[in-house]
C-alpha cells in the first residue's frame, strides 16, 4: 500500500514539475478599446503645379466646330439703321504673331443700310454684298478658364467685288466700300470674339478632369489600398501665346488620402472648389498623403505575418492564430490568439515608430498587458521572458518599402500620357515617397507620406 501511495505522489509531482508540456489556459482581462470616435486627423495640403498647353490648332478646331454656316444675324433695322448677316464660307485658319492670334476668316456678308441724303449720294435703303477673307488680330487673355480676345480687323481681301443691289441688279462698289467698312467691322470683330469666348471655355473640361482624378481608385489590391484626391482650390496664371500654342500654369491645392480597406466614397463637389487668378505658380508639386489604415485591415495584414511562425523555448511552443489591433490610451493594443503549450489570448501594448533606414514600422516599447485574472500559471510564465517577447516583436513590425514602391509604381500609369477624358493628356514624374510620421486615433493608424515631382497637362483633340 505504501508503495502504491509513493507511485501516486511521484506522478502528481511530475505533473506539477513538467506540466509545461501540457496546454494551459490564459485568462487575461481584455483592455477595452477607447471611444469609437470618427477618424479625425490634420494633413498638410498638397500643391500640384500643372503647366497647361493648348495648341492653336485645337482652338482652330473648336472655332470651326462651333462656327458653321450663318454665324451672325442682325435682323433689326431701326435700332442702328442696319441689318447684317454673316456666313462662314470655309474653315478658319489661326496663326500666332508677336504674342497675338491672327485669324484668317473666309466670309460672306449681306448688309442692309438706311442711308441719309449725304451718304454715297443715296437717300434710300440699300443692300450690300461682300464676299472675301477677313484678317483679324486678336489680343488674348485667359481668365476664369476662358480664352478671351479683343479683335481688330486688319485687312479685307475680296474674292468678289463688293456690290450693292440697285434695281434688282448687283452694282460693283469696290472703290467706295472700303472707306465705309468702319461702319460694321466692329460688329464682325465682336462676333468673332464672342465665338472664341464660347468655343474656348475650358472650365467644364478642367472640372471634368478633376472629378475623374478625384474618383477613388484601387492602388494596391494585395494591401487593399485606395487612393483619393480631394480638390480645394484651383489657380491659374496669365496665358502666353507663342510658338503656335497657348501656355499657362494651373495650380491645384488638394488633400490626398490612401485608405486601407473598403473603397472610400466619391465625394467630389465642384461647387466647393475655389478658383483664383495668380501671377506665378511654383514649377514642382509637393504632395502630402495621409495613408489611413483601419485597425481591422491592419489586423488582417499582421495576422499574415504570423502564418507558419512558431515561438518557444525548449519544449514549450506556441503558434499565433489571429492578431487583433485597437487603440487605447494613446497606444496600440495587439491581441494574440495562440495555440500550443499555452492556449488563450495575450495582450501587448506599444506605440508604432518608423525606421527611416529600413523603412519599417516597429514597436520599440512593446510590452505585455498584465492585468490578468490572477497570476499567470507557472507554465505560462516563460511568455514573460524577454527572449519570447523579442521573437514576437520581430513579427509585430513590417517594412512599408514594398508599399511605398508599389504605391509609386501604381501612380506611374497616371503620369504617362494618361487621358482622363478625350483630348486631355497628363504626363509627369514622381520622386520617391518620404515617410514623415505615424499617428494613432480611435479608428485608424494614419501614416503621413510626402513626395514631389512634376506634372503637365495638354489639351488637344477634344470633341
Amino acid at each position: 500500500m505504501n508503495y502504491k501511495i509513493r507511485i501516486l505522489l511521484f506522478g502528481l509531482l511530475n505533473i506539477g514539475i513538467f506540466g509545461c508540456s501540457t496546454s494551459k489556459k490564459i485568462e487575461a482581462l481584455k483592455p477595452l478599446p477607447s471611444t469609437n470616435a470618427p477618424i479625425v486627423y490634420s494633413n498638410k495640403p498638397s500643391y500640384i503645379n500643372m503647366p497647361l498647353e493648348i495648341p492653336l490648332k485645337e482652338i482652330e478646331y473648336q472655332l470651326n466646330k462651333n462656327l458653321t454656316g450663318l454665324i451672325y444675324n442682325d435682323s433689326i433695322l431701326e435700332d442702328d439703321k442696319s441689318e447684317m448677316k454673316i456666313w462662314k464660307t470655309a474653315p478658319i485658319k489661326l496663326t500666332e504673331k508677336n504674342g497675338a492670334i491672327v485669324s484668317i476668316i473666309p466670309l460672306k456678308i449681306w448688309a442692309k443700310f438706311k442711308y441719309g441724303t449725304d451718304f454715297m449720294g443715296l437717300n434710300d435703303t440699300r443692300e450690300i454684298n461682300l464676299n472675301g477673307t477677313i484678317t483679324l488680330n486678336s489680343k488674348a487673355t485667359f481668365s476664369n478658364w476662358k480664352l478671351n480676345t479683343v479683335s481688330k480687323i486688319e485687312d479685307f481681301e475680296w474674292s468678289e467685288s463688293p456690290s450693292i443691289l440697285v434695281g434688282g441688279k448687283n452694282v460693283p462698289i469696290t472703290y467706295i466700300i472700303n472707306p465705309t467698312l468702319s461702319m460694321f467691322k466692329g460688329k464682325i470683330a465682336k462676333k468673332i470674339d464672342e465665338a472664341i469666348d464660347k468655343s474656348c471655355d475650358f472650365k467644364e473640361q478642367v472640372f471634368s478632369v478633376l472629378e475623374t482624378l478625384s474618383t477613388p481608385f484601387l492602388a494596391n489590391e494585395t494591401y487593399e489600398t485606395w487612393f483619393k484626391l480631394i480638390p480645394q482650390e484651383v489657380y491659374s496664371t496669365p496665358a502666353i501665346i507663342s510658338n503656335a500654342k497657348i501656355t499657362m500654369n494651373l495650380g491645384l491645392k488638394c488633400n490626398m488620402q490612401t485608405m486601407v480597406g473598403d473603397k472610400p466614397k466619391h465625394t467630389f463637389d465642384k461647387t466647393k472648389i475655389t478658383t483664383k487668378a495668380v501671377s506665378k505658380i511654383s514649377n514642382d508639386f509637393n504632395a502630402s498623403i495621409a495613408a489611413v489604415s483601419t485597425y481591422e485591415s491592419a489586423s488582417r495584414i499582421m495576422t499574415k505575418n504570423f502564418v507558419g511562425q512558431e515561438f518557444g523555448s525548449g519544449k514549450r511552443k506556441i503558434t499565433i492564430q489571429k492578431v487583433d489591433l485597437w487603440y487605447k490610451d494613446e497606444k496600440m493594443i495587439i491581441a494574440l490568439d495562440m495555440l500550443g503549450s499555452v492556449n488563450g489570448t495575450i495582450y501587448l501594448s506599444g506605440t508604432p515608430k518608423y525606421n527611416t533606414e529600413t523603412k519599417e514600422i516597429y514597436f520599440d516599447d512593446l510590452d505585455y498587458v498584465l492585468n490578468t485574472k490572477g497570476i499567470l500559471t507557472k507554465t505560462a510564465n516563460w511568455l514573460l521572458q524577454g527572449i519570447i517577447l523579442n521573437k514576437i516583436k520581430e513579427n509585430c513590425k513590417y517594412s512599408i518599402k514594398p508599399n511605398l514602391d508599389e504605391g509609386k509604381k501604381s501612380m506611374l500609369p497616371y503620369l504617362t500620357n494618361y487621358s482622363p477624358m478625350k483630348g486631355v493628356f497628363i504626363n509627369g514624374k514622381l520622386n520617391d515617397f518620404v515617410f514623415e510620421k505615424v499617428d494613432l486615433n480611435e479608428k485608424a493608424i494614419i501614416a503621413f507620406i510626402t513626395s514631389s515631382g512634376t506634372l503637365s497637362v495638354k489639351i488637344e483633340g477634344m470633341d
